[in-house]
């Protein structure tokens, strides 16, 4: 398994078990699953509505001794409704409690997006907060807040786009060690990839595998279907594996961290299995070649009208 490392001598296992669009009910057992296939790696987040079952999972994993703490990197996202600095650290021991957690290894600004703190989703323009209210270095001193007292042991961000990343960094103490973004081989990122390697800022591809099962708010008509592409299937075949285990290889390849989501423990092995596929540079650069700029997840949801957000200024695109 490849690993990323960090300025400290933290090591992060480059898959990891994605619980985003896990339901309370099946995340328990694809979380004891994954560990019980080898996963050192899990990808949470506040709002996904599932960390108090991911919470009981830790539990009975560490008390069967299918693992110990230290050997598993348990990752959470703040959610845009905690922004303010004061709200930082009671989110983050919120999140620490329903994990039953005393430490994450990496917790994440989950979108340079604000909202009120009553808002768990926006319904309309006035739950929002603009960045002028809410300015996300105010939000990031809270996060290095969080790691000086070690709750966190690394902060990074998640959707952040370089302009993103670069005003943060002129005025910010230290920088974020992570930046979480959807990427696969129709959405590449190739310069915020390069941006981000020049910085020593890590990657995690999410959505991996085109999300299938992505919200019905995020799918339209026109979206391609990345799992059935067939330059990945022919590659697949090649390998003798399946187009999944291509795509996830692709992203180890590259580099970055990559947390493909299943409940399903024949999937779940599956997909760390992909370490073992080793792709080959004219095949690396085959997929290169199937770039199209898509995203999946777009962000049209923040940019509704009369919101204080736009898709341009989101991607700054």
């Amino acid at each position: 398994m490849e690993k990323l490392s960090f300025k400290n001598g933290d090591t992060m296992p480059a898959i990891g078990l994605g619980t985003w669009k896990s339901d309370p009910g099946d995340v328990h057992d694809a979380v004891i699953a994954a560990i019980q296939s080898g996963y050192r790696h899990i990808d949470c987040a506040a709002i996904y509505g599932n960390e108090s079952e991911v919470g009981e999972a830790l539990k009975k994993a560490f008390a069967d001794g299918m693992v110990k703490r230290e050997e598993l990197w348990v990752t959470s996202k703040l959610w845009n409704n905690s922004h303010r600095r004061e709200q930082i650290i009671p989110a983050l021991e919120k999140t620490l409690k329903d994990l039953q957690l005393e430490y994450l290894n990496l917790y994440l600004v989950h979108w340079p997006i604000a909202l009120n703190k009553d808002v768990t989703f926006p319904e309309g323009p006035d739950d929002f907060l603009s960045l002028e209210e809410v300015p996300i270095t105010e939000t990031w001193k809270g996060m290095e807040e969080a790691k000086h007292k070690g709750l966190a042991k690394h902060i990074g961000v998640s959707n952040f786009s370089e302009k993103k990343i670069r005003e943060l960094l002129q005025q910010s103490e230290s920088k974020p060690e992570m930046n979480q973004v959807e990427m696969h081989p129709y959405l590449q990122q190739k310069e915020l990839v390069a941006y981000c390697k020049e910085q020593g800022i890590h990657l995690t591809a999410y959505s991996p595998l085109g999300s299938g099962d992505r919200p019905a708010r995020s799918k339209k008509e026109s979206d391609p279907v990345l799992m059935e592409d067939k330059t990945i299937h022919n590659i697949a075949k090649k390998h003798d594996c399946s187009p999944a285990q291509v795509l996830i290889s692709w992203a180890v390849n590259r580099g970055t961290a990559v947390i493909p989501k299943s409940v399903n423990p024949k999937r779940i092995q599956q997909n760390i299995d992909a370490a073992k596929i080793n792709l080959s540079d004219d095949e690396m650069q085959t997929i290169a070649g199937l770039d199209k700029h898509h995203r999946f997840i777009d962000g049209a949801f923040w940019a509704m009208e009369g919101s204080p957000y736009s898709m341009e200024g989101l991607w700054n695109e």
